[in-house]
């Protein structure tokens, strides 16, 4: 009996009934709830032809849509890279035998996780400006990158963390087994295999971060949102202009998640993905290693008498 029939139970013909029913309903719901918004626009003179002309001139596009375009990539870029880097060695660090290292790496990851990215930003900002650490240009830039940075970095330490947590016990202990150090255990077998078991988990937070970018606006950094919404206000296309934001993002977004599909199923191919079976999240159940006991920093990846 496989483990979806024991937690979940087929439904019957009532139930599938039911979930008929209730697909329609939400369904008719959206299409009206759809229909309403387009004849409000259109009662307003919102859906004119005039308001959408610009979105085809290809002024437009050269002066808003493709500097804005290329700043957000070029935040998100720089921010995925630094943030994968900060999670990845934070996320070791809080795996460590070491309780100082835990700690510290705890304190660190656990502060950036609470405090909120636009916050960070503002203040990020504002230090800049004020104390002429970078050239005014790069100001915003920078507040963007590193508030990103922190936030999705620390939560990439977590994924890591618990993706660790997730292997086999066996795995550290073939490690040791042929006379590997825990530490070389976790960076050579364990973190490889953990990576490609969260990159699901990865591939998410890595759209978090370019959505996430747009909170550059608060701040004056010219990315898309902000170059959408002055072309808006120049052409008096307000909504037509975010309409045109939105299908950027989700169509940046479905690139990514497409793009980390096929990576995924390149590395299942070469044999390098996680052993069929192991969990893929950092929930820790038999047959995995210990889950920490000492709070913030963990207790580390238990390995038997690897400690002496």
């Amino acid at each position: 009996m496989s483990a979806q029939n024991v937690l979940f139970d087929a439904p019957g013909p009532r139930a599938r009934r039911r979930h008929a029913i209730l697909t329609v309903f939400g369904f008719v719901l959206f299409a009206g709830t759809l229909a309403a918004i387009l004849w409000k626009l259109n009662a307003q003179g919102q859906l004119e032809a005039s308001l959408w002309q610009p979105l085809v001139d290809p002024e437009v596009w050269t002066a808003y849509v493709v500097p804005g375009l290329l700043n957000t990539l070029k935040a998100a870029a720089v921010s995925i890279v630094a943030a994968m880097a900060f999670g990845i060695v934070f996320g070791m660090g809080r795996l460590s035998h070491n309780r100082a290292i835990r700690w510290v790496c705890g304190i660190v990851v656990e502060f950036f996780r609470a405090v909120p990215v636009l916050l960070m930003m503002y203040f990020l900002f504002q230090l800049f400006a004020f104390n002429n650490i970078f050239v005014a240009s790069l100001n915003s830039f920078m507040a963007v990158v590193i508030a990103l940075t922190l936030y999705n970095g620390s939560v990439i330490a977590e994924l890591v963390r618990s993706g660790v947590y997730g292997l086999p016990k066996g795995q550290a202990e073939a490690g040791l087994s042929i006379g590997l150090t825990a530490t070389q255990t976790l960076r050579s077998i364990q973190l490889p295999q953990a990576l490609t078991a969260m990159l699901p988990a990865l591939v998410s937070q890595i759209v978090v971060i370019l959505k996430d970018s747009a909170l550059g606006a608060a701040i004056t950094y010219p990315e898309l949102l902000q170059s959408m919404r002055d072309m808006g206000t120049a052409y008096a296309t307000v909504i037509p202009a975010y309409v045109l934001a939105a299908v950027v993002f989700i169509a940046l977004n479905f690139g990514l998640t497409v793009l980390a599909g096929r990576v995924e199923k390149r590395l299942s191919r070469r044999g390098r993905g996680p052993r069929k079976g192991a969990p893929a999240t950092g929930v820790t159940g038999a047959g995995t290693v210990d889950t920490p006991t000492d709070g913030i920093g963990g207790s580390g990846v238990h390995t038997g008498d690897a400690r002496r």
